[in-house]
């Protein structure tokens, strides 16, 4: 059976503005062999063309096609949800982007949503403007609900934050569209055309990438050159069904049988 990969960006292939060693190598080998493969990220301010251009740096050429966002999956999901509406955004770049593409309205009053994405401009007089809006009747999206990093020097509030703030001035509760969200693990494997037997995804966080995809069925591959440690696996109820320390440790072939061989005996 053919599979193809959902791969996590920071942790996995990139830390900062540094490439993890083994990624380029690991990309190439994929478009070489013609195996098909997605970058799913959380980060909903990088447009697909910041992505790609993120990347050429580090030796990593992709097309704008292998990139699936937050912002992206945000934005379907409310084109679907309804159709042509309007929207008040706490976010930036891909995000406003990925809204209009979808026929979506940005406006400064009655919105049908209030959304909130990553961004340097949050202000408190924006956050005041979107609580009295959905007081108002507004209903609240997250791109997702990742946490700050909690480094000192860290320029971005994580959305959680941002989100939870909200949360507690209007007494509702946001809908998270991002990892470990169904819609967006779905969502991305149909861009990339698989079905769930054939989805393999690699990530770094056991909270986001290996939840989101144990709870779809997908088979997963956690790499400890990120956020999740080998100490804290432990600590959670499910398992990934491979762990590397990072790409430079991850041999393509050996991880296609043995993810094969269990998923033809799987009963999930």
């Amino acid at each position: 059976m053919d599979k193809g990969f959902l791969i996590d960006m920071d942790g996995v292939i990139y830390s900062g503005n540094d490439m993890i060693p083994g990624a380029d190598v690991f990309i190439k080998t994929l478009q070489d062999r013609g195996i098909p493969f997605l970058f799913m990220t959380n980060n909903s301010q990088r447009s697909p063309i910041d992505v790609v251009n993120k990347l050429i740096p580090m030796g990593i050429k992709i097309n704008e096609d292998n990139v699936y966002t937050s912002a992206m999956a945000t934005a379907w999901f409310l084109g679907f949800t309804k159709p042509n509406g309007t929207a008040y955004v706490l976010g930036e770049g891909g995000l406003l982007s990925s809204l209009h593409q979808n026929g979506y309205s940005l406006v400064t009053q009655d919105p049908d949503y209030v959304v909130i994405g990553e961004g340097r401009n949050f202000t408190l007089e924006m956050a005041n403007k979107a609580v009295d809006m959905i007081l108002g009747g507004a209903k609240l999206i997250a791109t997702n609900l990742d946490p700050s990093p909690m480094k000192i020097g860290w320029s971005n509030l994580g959305i959680k934050a941002i989100v939870k703030m909200i949360e507690e001035a209007t007494g509702r509760k946001a809908f998270s569209v991002g990892k470990p969200s169904p819609v967006m693990m779905r969502a991305a494997r149909k861009k990339l055309g698989l079905t769930t037997d054939q989805t393999i995804v690699i990530g770094d966080t056991m909270d986001t990438d290996i939840l989101g995809s144990i709870q779809m069925g997908y088979k997963t591959i956690l790499t400890l050159s990120g956020v999740s440690k080998a100490k804290h696996i432990n600590h959670y109820a499910y398992a990934p069904d491979m762990i590397i320390d990072s790409l430079k440790d991850f041999n393509i072939d050996e991880a296609l049988e043995k993810l094969s061989v269990k998923s033809n005996t799987s009963e999930f």
